[in-house]
């Protein structure tokens, strides 16, 4: 999909690396979950949007959730932190004990 757009290999990259981390989320955390991958335009431009829904136990913490360095589960925390970092829109959503929807977008550099 990235290459369709016109991506650079880089770029595609970094849009599978995202949707990896996300599903290794949803595999660790929630056992259930989808990942929803869709183009987008918003008139002047181009991208992917990832959509990552689970009905797992959910995120009591957002903020601390996003910090590089924070686990639950003693990782190294660089996954959310990540994720956020390398794709250029970044929203999640959750509420304990009802699941996280987390949703990214990559934009096509001009």
């Amino acid at each position: 999909m990235a290459e369709q757009l016109g991506f650079t290999a880089i770029d595609a990259t970094l849009v599978a690396t995202a949707i990896s981390e996300l599903a290794r989320n949803i595999i660790n955390y929630a056992v259930d979950g989808e990942i929803q991958i869709g183009l987008i335009n918003d008139g002047s431009r181009r991208g992917i949007s990832v959509v990552a829904c689970d009905q797992g136990p959910g995120i009591a913490d957002i903020k601390l959730a996003v910090q590089p360095g924070y686990s639950t589960s003693g990782s190294l925390g660089l996954g959310l932190p990540g994720v956020r970092r390398i794709m250029d829109e970044f929203n999640i959503s959750s509420e304990p004990g009802r699941g996280t929807t987390v949703t990214v977008v990559k934009w096509k550099r001009r």
